[in-house]
C-alpha cells in the first residue's frame, strides 16, 4: 500500500507539530498532496478509471478549500506550506 501509517506519520512529522498532528492544516493539506500525486501517477496509466477521476476532483477541491481557510486566516503560514510542498495556484 502506498499510504501506510509509517508514510503517514512521516509526513505529520514533517509538516504538523509533531507526528501525531492530524488537524493542523498543514499536515492535512501535505497528505492530500502525496493521495493527489499517486492518483494522478495512477490516471496517467489507467485513463478510463472514471471513478478514481472523480475522487482526485474532489481531493484538489478538499485542499483548495484547506488552502484558502489557511490563506485566510494566516498569509505567512500559507505560503510557507506553498513553497515546500510546490503548489501553484
Amino acid at each position: 500500500m502506498y499510504l501506510n501509517k509509517e508514510v503517514k506519520e512521516e509526513i505529520f512529522a514533517k509538516y504538523g507539530k509533531s507526528n501525531s498532528d492530524t488537524g493542523s492544516p498543514e499536515s492535512q493539506i501535505a497528505l492530500f498532496t502525496h493521495r493527489i500525486k499517486h492518483l494522478t501517477e495512477h490516471l496517467k496509466l489507467n485513463k478510463k478509471d472514471y471513478s478514481t477521476e472523480y475522487a482526485l476532483v474532489k481531493m484538489v477541491g478538499k485542499r483548495r478549500r484547506l488552502l484558502d481557510y489557511l490563506k485566510a486566516k494566516d498569509i505567512e503560514r500559507y505560503r510557507a506550506i506553498i513553497k515546500d510542498l510546490g503548489i501553484r495556484k
